[in-house]
């Protein structure tokens, strides 16, 4: 395989757990589970413009369709994480009911319906149907298709340049990174920003984040390898920061390369030397990546395995697509853990891809009383402890396997 990037041949493996099914495709019925397909899930890393990158195995509309089951409005933190931007967003940028904002991947409105509340004109870019209706219930008018440099192409022909365009959690999920980000220069206007966040690698391999590893996700990103692929593609990244959510990520801002409008940023260098002094171009920070990846999975299987062996009640709480990679690779099944707890109504009454774990919402948890809950989405475990705090009534305890095993 080469280099969905650069182009040149991949020889070094970052990670391999294995053949999975697609962490975001539930199972209508537990006999599904014989006939399902699983695909490897192996990572590999450039070492000439250091892009991790799945090993090409799914098209992305396989994975991005009509049934896709992931929306974004089902977290209050999300939700006010999203709202904070926005209010900031206007504040910098002088946004007002003169401006247009695009979002490519908008999925259910979750972001754009801020700036609807404060008169801001916009379009969401979403091309799964489910979620793109949910958008539109809103008010919001949404193209649903994949962004592209032709779609881009078009909309610029049509006249629907932004003065911002936001792109939150995206830029993994598309296979033709530098086609993506052509659209970007093509859809701005002349003094336009672009605004993208996105996982921090860095974050990925300190913090032993393998769980956001699977097939959804067909790169994973250091500043260093953004930024060349920006500027290949018409973008020069003036401004970046460092932001909590997804368990640390980056919110970089771009304008075209014939803007000169805003000025690049100390934090712009200050982070590439950063990523540099850490390792990022180097190679022996990712051939150390597995050993890191077996060491949190055995811990996380032998405190299962024991708890199991002592009758104590397991749940999981959150049907997330890391959630799958991290049960699939450690092997556990609805033996072992007996339901999990979903809040989003789509994901209930299905089942865990691969584990056949059942879905449930949440007042079976009253009714069950566990001893122990999986928290598998970890990057908002403070919201969901928050949530179940009603569990200590009887003494339950919570847990997460990343970045190393807790539990409280």
């Amino acid at each position: 395989m080469k280099c969905r990037n650069c182009k040149s041949q991949l020889n070094h493996q970052f990670a391999d757990l294995g053949s999975t099914p697609l962490a975001n495709s539930l199972l209508s019925s537990i006999k599904q589970l014989k006939s399902e397909k699983h695909y490897k899930l192996k990572i590999l890393i450039c070492n000439k413009c250091w892009l991790v990158q799945t090993l090409d195995q799914v098209k992305h509309s396989k994975i991005f369709n009509n049934d896709y089951v992931y929306f974004s409005s089902f977290s209050k933190y999300w939700l006010n994480h999203s709202r904070l931007f926005v209010d900031k967003a206007i504040k910098n940028f002088k946004l007002n009911e003169n401006s247009f904002v695009v979002e490519v991947a908008s999925n259910d409105g979750y972001l754009l319906q801020y700036f609807k509340n404060h008169s801001i004109p916009c379009l969401g870019i979403e091309p799964t149907k489910n979620t793109a209706a949910k958008s539109e219930e809103k008010g919001i008018m949404t193209i649903k298709e994949f962004f592209t440099e032709s779609l881009a192409k078009k909309l610029r022909k049509k006249k629907y340049l932004a003065d911002l365009i936001i792109a939150n959690n995206v830029l993994a999920h598309v296979p033709d990174v530098k086609d993506f980000v052509k659209g970007f220069a093509l859809l701005l206007k002349s003094n336009g920003v672009a605004c993208f966040e996105f996982p921090h690698l860095y974050n990925l391999i300190k913090y032993k984040q393998f769980d956001t590893i699977y097939h959804e996700h067909f790169s994973y990103f250091s500043f260093i390898s953004v930024n060349n692929i920006f500027k290949e593609c018409g973008l020069k990244i003036i401004d970046v920061e460092k932001i909590q959510s997804h368990g640390g990520s980056l919110r970089i801002y771009a304008q075209r390369k014939d803007n000169s409008k805003i000025k690049i940023n100390n934090r712009v260098k200050n982070l590439i030397d950063f990523e540099k002094k850490n390792g990022i171009n180097n190679l022996k920070l990712y051939l150390k990546f597995q050993e890191k990846i077996d060491g949190v999975t055995n811990k996380f299987k032998k405190f299962i395995h024991k708890a199991s062996a002592e009758n104590k009640k397991i749940i999981a709480y959150g049907a997330a697509a890391k959630g799958n990679t991290l049960l699939n690779y450690a092997e556990i099944k609805s033996d072992v853990i007996k339901y999990v707890v979903d809040l989003n109504p789509s994901k209930q009454n299905k089942f865990m891809p691969g584990s056949g774990i059942p879905i449930f919402e949440e007042k079976i948890i009253k009714e069950y009383r566990p001893d122990y809950i999986i928290i598998l989405p970890w990057n908002l475990k403070d919201e969901i402890k928050s949530n179940l705090k009603y569990v200590r009534n009887w003494g339950a305890k919570f847990v997460t396997a990343i970045p190393k095993l807790d539990i409280s």
